[in-house]
């Protein structure tokens, strides 16, 4: 591909790190990544779900093996979100509502990895027909977009204090997991027609997969380069808004 190959590589490698360190695939990321970079938006959504199959399966054995999962909080999410995920990817939206909408997930982004949430003290199982609903809704937006979801449902896992952090960062890579598939499956047609220099951005992000949830598993904490990687997602979604 011709989008300043280095710079990409460089760019999704680290992105890679910080977000699998917190059990996120990193969508958000290279989507920002692609914005700045000026990756036509046929190209950026399948691309973002192909590099997030990859990193949040990576991420998903890092946490189920550490013990940083729970099945009763992951299905309900994951029952409501897969299926919308998939009808919304076959949703194109013109450029420029796309571009506003993309921007507004990347400075939600932003302020998800600038502020440190953590759980309170009781945490209580939500009710199951609520996960559904909030499911579905998280899968129309990352279908739309192209992102995973865990962007969204981490910070209502915590915020509800309905998992501890490191539980919800497990049950936020295996949802973003299932939601990605159901994303590529969506756009299969663009998946396909992915010219072949995606592969080397994939090798990028395996690797910096496999670093990030190591770190992340072992209760490592990212906060200042993710608040450093949430400047940069705010820059981009600025930029697709008012530029």
């Amino acid at each position: 591909m011709e989008f300043a190959p280095i710079l990409i590589i460089l760019a999704i490698f680290i992105v890679a790190i910080l977000y699998s360190s917190v059990g996120h695939g990193g969508a958000s990321g290279y989507l920002a990544v692609m914005a700045i970079l000026a990756v036509a938006p046929d190209v950026t959504r399948p691309t973002a779900f192909l590099l997030n199959v990859f990193v949040a399966t990576i991420a998903s054995v890092q946490f189920i093996r550490a013990g940083y999962f729970s099945w009763r909080l992951f299905w309900p999410f994951a029952i409501g979100a897969v299926p919308v995920v998939f009808l919304a990817a076959f949703i194109h939206l013109p450029t420029t509502v796309y571009k506003i909408v993309f921007g507004i997930v990347l400075i939600l982004a932003a302020l998800r990895l600038a502020w440190n949430l953590k759980a309170g003290t009781e945490i209580k199982l939500p009710p199951i027909w609520l996960s559904i609903v909030i499911g579905m809704l998280i899968g129309l937006l990352s279908g739309l977009v192209g992102v995973g979801g865990g962007i969204f449902l981490t910070p209502v896992l915590l915020l509800m204090n309905w998992s501890e952090t490191k539980t919800a960062a497990g049950v936020s890579a295996l949802f973003i997991l299932v939601n990605s598939i159901a994303g590529i499956a969506g756009n299969y047609a663009q998946v396909i027609a992915l010219q072949s220099g995606v592969w080397i951005w994939i090798a990028a992000a395996v690797v910096g997969g496999v670093f990030g949830s190591t770190l992340g598993a072992k209760r490592f904490d990212s906060l200042m380069m993710r608040r450093v990687l949430a400047v940069v997602l705010l820059f981009a979604g600025v930029k697709l808004i008012f530029v």
